[in-house]
Formats: structure tokens, C-alpha cells, sequence
């Protein structure tokens, strides 16, 4: 089954073409960081404008790669939620239409869900059941997968999100948009134990995360170090340093808790924070001496990308799910656990 993936629930236009028989066939990506980059953060109006000019010659281009035409596809899916209403109003119609034209399927597809399993994109892919980490700009959750709409939450953030956390941090450094990964880039430049910031709600038992706490710390330190007339270049890459430190440190003991909770030896990382390099080492060191096994998604398919879209609706509608003839409704705010497994809405 030939299924068109669309993702434009933020500021990310992607396009992907997945087989069931085949995998991965084609997928484009068109990112609007140039666009936003001037007002310091996603404008959502922009962002939609920005999708209707691009999706359209993303599907051309992605057809063209697998040379295939519109007339081979069995079904199309689209992200209808969580994110930007705009933005998902976008995909959704424009899928929801070719596929009324070409007389085929469509399904709208949950953008956490397409994260989550990401990692079964690459070789090897993860069996279930395991413990997922979801870490992205607007997710922090443990969820605990039996198998594809089987999901139970084991824990998430009280406050902000890692990926937002990175970001706003990042912003009282001055260092731009996107803040996460230029962060992360001038804390390699840090000096380990220069600072040590909070490990936020580790001294509890629980899975749930803070990091509001911390951000606020990073805050008071920059203030106290301008204040002493410190502030220097150097004295940024430790704060960067310590205030990466402390979140990687936070979700790898949560990770482990999980992990030591439910008895499983295999954990997924998924979202735009598990690209992150040190978390990804601090995480393979933690499994190997569990004699477990850890899985991610290469660094391209860890950000929002049409991939993940195509290859979760390809997984459902090969099931037999698909939309019902009335306008499905959008779901800015869908918790990931009100999905169900495919064979229940088939």
C-alpha cells in the first residue's frame, strides 16, 4: 500500500511516500527557520501562508523522486493534531481534497504518534514492547508502548517542555532561532563543573518532569554574572554547559526509573531533543550497563518531517482505517493516549 504522508503542524512543510512492501520511497522537506528567524519564534499566520506556497511543489518533488505518479497512491495521510490549528487546517484540507479527487483513502494521523514510532523507519527497528522517550519543543513524556495505539503514560512535564526549556534558555543568551541546537553547539565549548544547575523533581519518586525551575535558574546565573561584569563569551558556554547537563541528566534518571519500573530492556527516544548528542551518549552508556537496547531516529527524522506522517498512516489505513465521509475535526491539543490500536477503528 502506497501512502502520501503530509506534516505541517508547526513550521515544517514534509512530504513522504511510504510502502508497505517497500518502506521509504520519497520524502522532501521544506523548513521556514529563515522565515521566523527575524521574530525570534514561530508566527503561526506566517507559518500557514508558507505551507499552502510549499506543499504543493513538495508533493510534485516527491513524486518525481519515486517516480510515480498521483494516480499510484492508495491513500494519503496528514497531521491533524497535535499543533498549530492554521498550519494543520493546511495539510488537512489539502489531503483530505486530492484524495476526494482521486478517489482514494485519506486518514488524519496524530503527530506524536508519527514521533514516537519514527524509529522503526531505520534498521534495525525496535520490537515492542518498550519505554518511549517523546523529548521535543512542545513534549516531555515517558510513555510506556505494548504496540501501535497501545500507549500508556508513565509521566510528562508539569510545566515546560526539554525542547521549549532548551529554547527559552538559549533566548536569554541571545543566541538566535532556532535557540535549542545553537545551545547545544556552544556547549561543547563549556568547562564541565563550572556550574552545577538543579536536577529538577529527581529527588522525589515518580516519572513526571520540571524544568521551569531550572530555566529560571539559568536566568538569576546570567543576571549575577553580568552583574559582576563576568558575563563573558566563556562564562555563556558554562552556563550553556551546565544548563545542558542538568536536562540530560534529569530525563536519563527518569528514563532509568521507567525502565527499572516496568522491566523492560528496550528504550525509543524520539522528537527534536533526541537529536541531541549528549543525550544520545549519556542514554547508550545507561542501556549498555542495563544489557538493554536503545533506538532513535536518524537526526532528520527526529524534527518534524513527512516520513513519520506517511509511514504511521500507511501502518493504519493497511489496516483499514481511513476518514469518515464528514470533515474530520482538528485536534490542536490531543493527548496521545486517546489513540486506540488500529484493528479498533478499522
Amino acid at each position: 500500500m502506497r501512502v502520501l504522508g503530509i506534516e505541517t503542524s508547526c513550521d515544517e512543510t514534509g512530504v513522504a511516500l511510504y510502502d508497505t512492501a517497500q518502506g521509504l520511497l520519497a520524502d522532501a522537506l521544506f523548513s521556514q527557520i529563515d522565515l521566523h528567524a527575524t521574530y525570534g519564534g514561530v508566527v503561526p499566520e506566517l507559518a500557514s501562508r508558507d505551507h499552502i506556497r510549499k506543499l504543493i511543489p513538495l508533493i510534485r518533488e516527491v513524486m518525481a523522486k519515486a517516480n510515480l505518479t498521483l494516480s499510484d497512491l492508495d491513500g494519503i495521510a496528514y497531521t491533524a493534531g497535535p499543533g498549530l490549528i492554521g498550519a494543520l487546517l493546511v495539510g488537512a484540507t489539502l489531503g483530505r481534497s486530492l484524495a476526494s479527487g482521486l478517489n482514494i483513502p485519506s486518514l488524519a494521523v496524530h503527530h506524536m504518534e508519527g514521533h514516537l514510532l519514527a524509529p522503526m523507519l531505520e534498521t534495525p527497528a525496535p520490537d515492542f514492547p518498550f519505554i518511549a522517550l517523546l523529548v521535543s519543543g512542545g513534549h516531555t513524556q515517558l510513555v510506556q508502548v505494548e504496540g501501535v495505539g497501545q500507549y500508556t503514560l508513565l509521566g510528562e512535564s508539569v510545566d515546560d517542555a526539554a525542547g521549549e526549556a532548551f529554547d527559552k534558555a538559549a533566548k536569554m543568551m541571545q543566541l538566535g532561532y532556532p535557540g535549542g541546537p545553537k545551545l547545544a553547539a556552544l556547549a561543547t565549548q563549556g568547562t564541565q563543573g563550572r556550574f552545577r544547575f538543579p536536577r529538577p523533581m529527581t529527588d522525589r519518586p515518580g516519572l513526571d518532569f520540571s524544568f521551569s525551575g531550572l530555566k529560571t535558574h539559568t536566568l538569576t546565573t546570567l543576571k549575577q554574572l553580568e552583574t559582576e561584569g563576568r558575563l563573558d563569551e566563556q562564562a555563556r558556554a558554562d552556563v550553556a554547559f551546565a544548563f545542558q547537563d542538568a536536562v540530560v541528566d534529569t530525563l536519563v534518571i527518569k528514563c532509568k526509573r521507567a525502565l527499572k519500573q516496568t522491566g523492560l530492556k528496550r528504550l525509543v527516544i524520539a522528537g527534536g531533543v533526541s537529536a541531541n548528542v549528549q543525550l544520545r551518549e549519556r542514554l547508550a552508556e545507561v542501556m549498555s550497563g542495563l544489557q538493554g537496547e536503545v533506538f532513535y531516529p536518524r537526526p532528520a527524522y527526529c524534527t518534524d518531517n513527512g516520513a513519520m506522517i506517511a509511514h504511521i498512516g500507511a501502518l493504519r489505513m493497511a489496516a483499514g482505517e481511513h476518514d469518515s465521509n464528514e470533515l474530520s475535526a482538528l485536534r490542536p491539543r490531543w493527548p496521545l493516549w486517546e489513540l486506540h490500536p488500529p484493528a479498533a477503528n478499522a
